[in-house]
């Protein structure tokens, strides 16, 4: 592969054409950052997700290594985080599936599905590169926000962040990956109640689970990266043989998050009218609480919380 061609791989955002993401490589420590920034409500929608695929195809095709200040610089470690303050991400398009869900449309909602696992399938399998992926997390990350920050070997959350899972409070599941990542990490029975609950969990308490590895002050995320890169520097070789030995032990396969995909689907078309309603009242509170929250730069978990008492 050429210099030219590798430069063309790793473009800048207003080159490579996101319109809701954007990228940076820092050559120093070998760090590709790529941050969320969504229109409107801070969710996945389709186009967010097409563009996410569109990076990690970027990653793919320059083998894991950028052309940068008249060099190749390997990719070491790959940093997933949001520009949106007080949001990593608020998880699946919710209105959307409320539409598509009373149009009983399969198919589209079958499509969504594999859009969300084929935007992080990439990440989940390390782009096949000897690479350390990072979520960080600087506000809430809630469904399938809450799955992507999964899909990382790390998760370095601030205090204040909630993550949790809110799809049971209208008779649904975290359907793209939730059950795969949490009980590979914590176990099934955790994994259930966490699921099951549809509690939002502090940073501070995935933390003494053990899903949140380096819990920081709020401001300090992006320093506790760089933190990180430079005390696992000196292990590096060692982590990514650990981390080979257990995704080859107990992998999280495309064929695995494709099947419970399915599930998910054929329980959102089961969803009954009060279902609905329910769901209709997540999406009025959220593009309302994000407006607010937006202004005031302050939790949306924290306003849902009577939301969820309500509908539970």
């Amino acid at each position: 592969m050429g210099k030219m061609e590798i430069l063309n791989c790793l473009q800048q955002p207003q080159e490579a054409g996101y319109t809701q993401l954007s990228t940076r490589f820092d050559a120093d420590y070998g760090i590709s950052w790529v941050l969320m920034n969504p229109e409107a409500v801070p969710c996945f929608n389709l186009k967010i997700l097409s563009e996410l695929q569109q990076y990690n195809q970027s990653i793919e095709d320059c083998r894991g290594e950028v052309y940068a200040d008249g060099a190749l610089h390997p990719i070491r470690y790959l940093v997933f985080a949001s520009e949106t303050p007080g949001v990593f991400n608020l998880g699946g398009e919710l209105e959307l599936f409320s539409q598509l869900i009373r149009n009983g449309d399969r198919q589209a909602l079958t499509y969504y599905a594999k859009m969300c696992i084929d935007a992080m399938a990439a990440r989940i399998r390390h782009y096949d590169l000897p690479v350390v992926t990072i979520s960080l997390v600087q506000g809430d990350a809630l469904g399938g926000g809450f799955e992507a920050a999964l899909t990382s070997d790390i998760i370095i959350a601030e205090r204040g962040s909630h993550m949790g899972f809110p799809e049971i409070l209208f008779n649904l599941f975290p359907g793209m990956g939730a059950y795969s990542f949490l009980a590979r990490k914590i176990g099934t029975a955790q994994a259930e109640k966490i699921i099951l609950s549809g509690k939002l969990y502090s940073a501070e308490e995935l933390h003494e689970l053990g899903l949140v590895d380096v819990l920081v002050e709020k401001g300090e995320g992006e320093h506790a990266v760089y933190d990180y890169v430079e005390k696992q520097s000196r292990r590096a070789n060692g982590y990514i043989a650990v981390q080979k030995a257990r995704h080859r032990f107990n992998p999280v396969t495309y064929q695995e998050l494709m099947d419970i995909t399915g599930i998910w689907v054929d329980t959102a078309l089961q969803l009954n009218a009060r279902d609905l309603k329910v769901m209709d009242r997540f999406v009025r509170s959220q593009q309302k609480l994000f407006r607010e929250s937006a202004r005031a730069q302050c939790s949306i978990a924290a306003k849902l919380e009577p939301l969820e008492r309500s509908a539970s």
